[in-house]
């Protein structure tokens, strides 16, 4: 029988993995990857959060992509910082709730992998 709050922590862990990509770059993806696959076919919930925290890394990372070749034209700059800014938001809250037993649906969010 799965204990609720360690299902609970498993998926919290997928959300705050995607923090490594402060550090390393592919990170963010690589994190929540590694919790997802590990705990993905005992957890349902795990299963759940970590596919949502996968789609929204790879989104975040094809955003800053894109953004980091507008340097050029000096907006990429600006975006890059708010791109940042907000993944790391998102992933707090997205933690947090998580945490509580809330389901949380990242915003512009491409769904890759359902």
């Amino acid at each position: 029988m799965i204990d609720e709050k360690d299902e609970k922590l498993w998926a919290t862990l997928c959300h705050l993995s995607a923090l490594v990509g402060f550090v390393f770059p592919f990170g963010n993806i690589i994190g929540p990857l590694v919790f997802w696959i590990l705990k993905k076919d005992q957890m349902p919930l795990v299963d759940v959060n970590g596919k949502e925290a996968l789609n929204f890394q790879i989104s975040m990372s094809i955003y800053a992509l894109f953004a980091a070749t507008l340097v050029l034209v000096l907006i990429g700059i600006p975006l890059l910082f708010m791109i940042a800014f907000a993944d790391l938001i998102l992933i707090i809250m997205a933690s947090v709730k998580t945490s509580e037993g809330t389901p949380y649906r990242y915003p512009l969010t491409i769904r890759l992998i359902k």
